[in-house]
């Protein structure tokens, strides 16, 4: 009977032991060898380095993994970018592909570092170029999670039925083997892990539930390769770490605007830049509402440049009594003559068209005692007038989800004028919405990723 309750407690220990070392983490890299990866293109190891120069990749000789941590220590240099992709074959033709690019100049701007290709991309890269970086991916079971330097940027839960353009069909987990690749300059891999994670087909208890995408319109915007970003936000009602979590479960990248300027949140320089500094490391485009029409002289040039970009609007203005008006007020509204009224507003658009700001928002809206007769106010001269101010002055227009403006027909002539637009939400609570307003314009008016404005995103 001893020997026997030996032998079991012999073969639980090895059957332990097994299992321990299944799941332990495996040394890929780590600045000696590669003999593991099978190379393409100008592949090299320097100073215990991997470089990877225009095009060249790593594939992992061994394959078939399905859950997992994969981490891995990298940087980009200057422009340099790539990808890398699991659960594909040797040449990353198949599943999913996790952006390395931290590139300030690059055309896709909206794809940046951590970016789960086309499924969620991320507008800012909380990590620069030439610095080193640690990354992990981990897949368990349907969900898929990429932190950078410890922190989730990504989130996403393959759902049943995954919505996917033809030519990403085969972007679905399965399992397969992983790529590292350059698509463009050079990058640098100081080394690389990989922890096996077991099987997991739990769906009871998800972190971060499946969306149903059959009806989902940010898949589809993130499919075909268009920048979904939300260029006004506020965090009222909701803290940054919240935003961030909801930009997550949603996949709508955020601008995040402070109220600035004199009776707002910020008044001074000194608040902007203690502001700034509070959201370094986050992973939020910045934005700087300018509030009032003092706004301008209230901020130095060189604070308001910290700003990823700058907007205001022209809710705010003296009437011609000399009365400080502010439209969404109806106690400062002092109407006599609606049609002398309507183009009082219309002037001062045209003269905030001067300021130095990035982005027009809140456009075309009219005071309450108005707003029932927008079409009818809103003629084509009044249009043209703002547009034709705004092309001169090279503002981009918000598309503004909370009031639904501008309309449709102004929408289409800002395009035709050549406006770049961006889409708004000027939340007044925790509750930002989907852009569902700004989302049914981009189809009707057709507008493409070259119709949206790009932060001038800072370093």
């Amino acid at each position: 009977m001893k020997k026997n309750l030996l032998f079991s407690l012999f073969i639980t220990l090895i059957v332990m032991a097994s299992c321990t070392k299944n799941f332990a983490p495996r040394s890929l890299f780590q600045g000696e060898e590669m003999n593991q990866w099978d190379t393409r293109g100008d592949v090299s190891l320097k100073n215990q380095l991997l470089v990877l120069n225009d095009k060249a990749s790593l594939a992992l000789k061994k394959g078939g993994h399905t859950n997992f941590e994969f981490d891995i220590t990298a940087r980009t240099i200057d422009n340099g970018k790539g990808f890398i992709a699991f659960h594909t074959d040797e040449q990353g033709k198949k599943g999913y592909k996790v952006a390395l690019n931290n590139d300030l100049e690059s055309s896709e701007w909206w794809t940046k570092t951590g970016s789960l290709l086309a499924v969620r991309n991320l507008t800012k890269s909380t990590v620069k170029t030439n610095e080193w970086f640690d990354m992990q991916i981990r897949v368990d079971g349907k969900t898929i999670t990429i932190s950078l330097n410890g922190s989730p940027v990504v989130e996403y839960t393959e759902p049943a039925k995954p919505y996917r353009l033809a030519e990403n069909m085969s972007q679905i987990l399965s399992s397969g083997t992983f790529v590292i690749q350059s698509t463009k300059g050079t990058l640098e891999v100081k080394s690389v892990s990989l922890t096996p994670l077991p099987e997991n087909n739990n769906t009871d208890n998800l972190k971060v539930s499946a969306v149903d995408e059959t009806e989902d319109p940010v898949i589809r915007l993130h499919q075909e390769n268009f920048p979904v970003l939300d260029y006004h936000v506020h965090l009222k009602g909701i803290t940054a770490e919240q935003a961030a979590a909801r930009s997550r479960q949603l996949g709508i990248n955020y601008a995040l605007a402070p109220n600035c300027g004199i009776g707002f949140p910020i008044t001074n320089d000194n608040e902007v830049i203690a502001y700034l500094d509070s959201m370094k490391g986050q992973p939020f485009i910045q934005a700087m509402q300018g509030e009032g029409r003092e706004w301008s002289e209230t901020f130095s040039e060189a604070v308001r440049e910290q700003f990823d970009f700058v907007f205001t609007d022209a809710m705010t203005f003296t009437d011609t009594k000399g009365r400080r008006t502010r439209l969404w007020m109806p106690d400062e509204v002092f109407v006599e003559d609606e049609q002398q009224y309507m183009d009082l507003i219309v002037k001062k658009i045209v003269d905030v068209m001067q300021e130095p700001m990035d982005v027009y928002v809140n456009p075309t809206f009219l005071p309450e005692v108005m707003s029932d007769r927008y079409d009818d106010l809103w003629t084509e001269e009044r249009m043209d007038k703002v547009i034709k101010a705004m092309v001169a002055a090279n503002k981009a227009l918000e598309i503004n989800n909370r009031r639904e403006i501008p309309s449709q027909i102004f929408i289409q002539k800002a395009k035709d004028a050549g406006l770049k637009f961006t889409f708004g939400t000027n939340n007044s609570d925790g509750d930002f919405g989907k852009l569902e307003y700004c989302f049914r314009m981009k189809e009707a008016c057709g507008l493409t990723a070259e119709h949206m404005y790009q932060p001038k995103i800072r370093k």
